[in-house]
């Protein structure tokens, strides 16, 4: 059975299954004092306190939109309580911002292992948030699992070399990577003709060089010739030459990993210099993922295509929340007057994972024991199956990655944009709604 499509069993059987490992009886949680000492700590008194680390502001804020939604979400969930083993336990999560600073990430981390003493730590939203708090995490034995950051990145990133065996004992990451990229791209530059001539435009950080050194041979191997003028530095104002590298060559295809403000600013030029007339299809990695990213864009954001971590469009239910899917989104679009964006499902995955492996540790203050339920854990979250044991690497599980395009939506919307799926290779059971259009300026 394939890592990235779970039997149907593991479909139909995630709710029950989760909420019978974790999610504790109803109830307020037990106030307990912070800063417990070591020893009592190491014996197990106190709370299980989990840190959540996300970017709320600054150029990132858009991946953190949604998680004060999640986190209240889980809060009212769990009602304050884990079970693990034959015990029962006081669950605290203490959520930090990082301000899109991977300074600030690192700092934020060490307090709450310092000061807070957390059990576990979990942290999402690309290498600038994930691999300063999971390199904190590692340094001081901290048990941390993270997201929404090609695991490429993360473990390449963070010193592992290929074939060699993983330099991390604490740290774990679940996410898509670059298989999930090239079979979703593939998939959705296959919908329609072109020259298959892609123009990369890669930034000179951890996403880019990640993407360049081993997605960039995939497609070629499929086909597809790659314009890829080298890498340039976040916070470019001026990509004159990367544009008429693009049009010289006739780039009718467009992608790479830019800063949302960057690829803005690549955007426009490209319109005024002639280049956003004669692309067909634009499929960006870490922009375009949220409806405020293509909004920023004005009409030059309609129609371009992106990897769904999750969408309305995924099947799976979330062991912690009881819900998933289009139910999910709703109650995020009651409850804040904002559109959904896919970091719902990314953010909850976390804790579907997170609290999954503190219940089944049957120790949840025990570092050791956690580490352990997190190195065997197979189970399924609201983004999809995670399975630790299967692979790619060693502390590393894949999610799926699904191809979605921005459209307009129908007069009379709530929202202006709508964003559908157009594909499936990465995972059939996700539902695919729309056809896939021409990328026009």
């Amino acid at each position: 059975m394939s890592v990235d499509q779970p039997c149907k069993s593991h479909v139909a059987d995630a709710t029950s299954v989760g909420r019978r490992d974790f999610l504790g009886l109803a109830g307020a949680a037990a106030a307990a004092t912070l800063g417990l000492p070591a020893t009592a700590r190491a014996a197990g008194a106190g709370p299980v306190r989990v840190g959540f680390i996300s970017p709320l502001t600054g150029p990132l804020a858009g991946f953190g939109q949604t998680d004060p939604f999640i986190i209240d979400l889980v809060r009212r969930k769990t009602a304050g309580r884990l079970r693990s083993g034959a015990g029962e336990h006081a669950l605290q999560i203490l959520s930090r911002d990082t301000q899109s600073d991977p300074a600030r990430a690192s700092q934020l981390a060490k307090e709450l292992i310092n000061d807070h003493g957390v059990d576990l730590m979990l942290a999402t939203s690309t290498p600038e948030v994930v691999n300063p708090v999971a390199d904190a995490c590692e340094a001081a034995g901290v048990p941390c699992l993270s997201t929404v950051d090609p695991w490429e990145s993360w473990y390449f990133g963070r010193g592992a070399k290929p074939g060699q065996p993983s330099p991390f004992h604490w740290t774990y990451h679940f996410s898509f990577g670059v298989a999930q990229f090239a079979r979703m791209y593939l998939s959705i530059w296959d919908l329609l003709p072109t020259n298959k001539v892609v123009g990369a435009l890669y930034p000179n950080d951890a996403d880019g060089n990640a993407l360049r050194e081993h997605l960039v041979p995939d497609l070629v191997k499929a086909g597809y010739k790659v314009v890829d003028p080298g890498a340039y530095q976040d916070g470019t104002t001026n990509f004159s030459a990367q544009i008429q590298k693009f049009r010289a060559e006739g780039v009718q295809i467009l992608t790479g990993a830019p800063l949302p403000n960057d690829f803005a600013v690549f955007l426009r030029q490209s319109a005024q210099q002639g280049l956003a007339r004669q692309l067909r299809i634009v499929t960006p990695a870490k922009v375009g993922l949220f409806p405020s990213d293509v909004q920023a864009l004005g009409r030059l954001g309609l129609g371009i295509t992106t990897g769904a971590y999750w969408s309305p469009a995924f099947p799976y239910v979330s062991p912690v929340a009881g819900i998933g899917g289009r139910a999910l989104a709703d109650a995020y679009e009651k409850a804040s007057g904002k559109q959904w964006t896919q970091q719902l499902g990314g953010s909850l995955s976390l804790f579907d994972v997170g609290l999954a492996a503190l219940a089944r540790s049957g120790a949840p203050k025990d570092r050791e024991a956690v580490i352990k339920a997190i190195r065997g854990l197979d189970v399924v979250s609201v983004v999809g199956r995670v399975n630790f044991a299967a692979g790619p690497v060693p502390n590393v599980a894949t999610t799926p990655l699904i191809g979605a395009q921005w459209l307009a939506a129908p007069s009379g919307s709530r929202f202006p944009l709508q964003y559908l799926t157009v594909e499936h290779a990465d995972d059939p059971k996700v539902r695919i709604q729309a056809r896939l259009r021409r990328y026009r300026v």
